[in-house]
């Protein structure tokens, strides 16, 4: 005998439904107010860079313009005699900081028994430095070339092989005029050698 009662209605447990269609619900409200906020705080950001932008490019375009104002109004006479100036004052600078006392150390250690040095003459190069014109007296030939050896064995001298002027004088000695690069961040021989001089 079936005792079940079919005209009842039956039980279903809406409160559990309810209550997650509300959990979904505060959730969907949550992540449309969370994007409301980020698209608000990105186009107000990106109203605030597109303002600097602006402001940046009239700004560039102020300084270009007073750059070619500048330019229109400055001589290039002027430009040309302060740039002649500030190398001669380089040149003066060079100069004060030439140390003749390393030089003539130099020649001391290098000089052979039979050349002697009648002068010497300093100018400063803007590519090559310091260029040395230097007047000798030997007996032969050989003995400056003996000379220009030894400089150039010290590595504080460079392009040794021009000699601007060579000819004999009134006592039969060979005057020799050589022009050399200088560079005095070669390496110093000691005064006491003189490397091929000969012997006393």
């Amino acid at each position: 005998m079936i005792r079940t009662n079919l005209s009842t209605r039956p039980f279903y447990n809406e409160r559990a439904v309810h209550f997650w269609l509300l959990l979904v619900a505060l959730a969907v409200v949550g992540a449309t107010i969370f994007n409301v906020t980020r698209v608000l705080r990105y186009s107000r950001s990106d109203t605030e860079l597109a303002t600097r932008a602006a402001r940046d490019e009239t700004r560039a375009a102020d300084l270009h313009q007073q750059a070619a104002r500048l330019r229109a109004t400055v001589d290039p006479r002027q430009i040309d005699f302060a740039s002649a100036e500030a190398r001669l004052a380089n040149e003066l600078i060079d100069r004060r900081t030439f140390s003749w006392t390393d030089l003539f150390n130099r020649f001391e250690a290098t000089l052979p028994d039979d050349v002697r040095i009648t002068a010497i003459r300093s100018r400063v190069d803007t590519d090559h430095g310091d260029i040395l014109t230097v007047n000798v007296v030997a007996r032969s030939s050989d003995d400056v070339d003996k000379f220009m050896e030894n400089l150039e064995a010290t590595g504080a001298f460079a392009e040794l092989g021009r000699r601007i002027d060579e000819h004999l004088n009134d006592q039969g000695l060979l005057e020799t005029t050589i022009e050399m690069i200088y560079t005095p961040s070669g390496t110093t021989p000691p005064a006491t050698r003189r490397t091929g001089a000969a012997k006393r």
